[in-house]
């Protein structure tokens, strides 16, 4: 298990390795379409389809999964001992996926604050000044609640008591 842990970690890493090479430059991909297609069907030249990079899901399991079964044989005749197993090869697999989908999204959010980050600025801006403005209605608000409730409690000045008005009035 502790095995199968480190590997799968490992392929995660790999894979957004293998993600992030791929971004920069599709050199073996493109040598492999221009050896397997007529020249009308070779890819663009501003093409940056790779391996695993701009795939759909099923051609990155293809490409993974091949690349990875393709590791597993040379190490077999290199190492005779029984150490690549299925539960290994599937965790690399997922991990691997997992890798290249982990580094899409880094890529994706990091355009998505490149290009917003102007108008992030802005609104942030924009923010802080309406706090500054709500700051201060609030000051100005509790200074007149404050003034208010001074007025109420000013002395009253001294009235008849409505025993005494009543008197006056001779009703008793």
């Amino acid at each position: 298990m502790t095995l199968e842990l480190i590997v799968f970690i490992a392929s995660i890493i790999f894979g957004a390795l293998i993600y992030w090479r791929e971004s920069h430059g599709n050199g073996l991909y493109r040598f492999f379409n221009k050896l397997m297609y007529s020249k009308e069907l070779q890819m663009k030249s501003t093409d940056k389809t790779g391996f695993v990079y701009q795939q759909k899901f099923i051609v990155r399991l293809v490409f993974i999964g091949f690349l990875f079964l393709l590791g597993i044989v040379v190490t077999r005749f290199l190492i005779p001992i029984d150490l690549a197993t299925i539960s290994i090869f599937a965790s690399m697999i997922v991990g691997a996926l997992a890798g290249t989908y982990l580094a899409n999204l880094i890529f994706k959010s990091s355009e998505v604050i490149d290009k917003k980050s102007d108008s992030i600025e802005d609104m942030v801006q924009n923010t802080i000044e309406k706090g500054k403005d709500f700051i201060e209605d609030l000051k100005t608000k509790d200074a007149e609640i404050i003034e208010k409730e001074l007025n109420e409690e000013a002395p009253k000045v001294e009235e008849k008591s409505a025993r005494d008005r009543l008197k006056d009035k001779g009703l008793l």
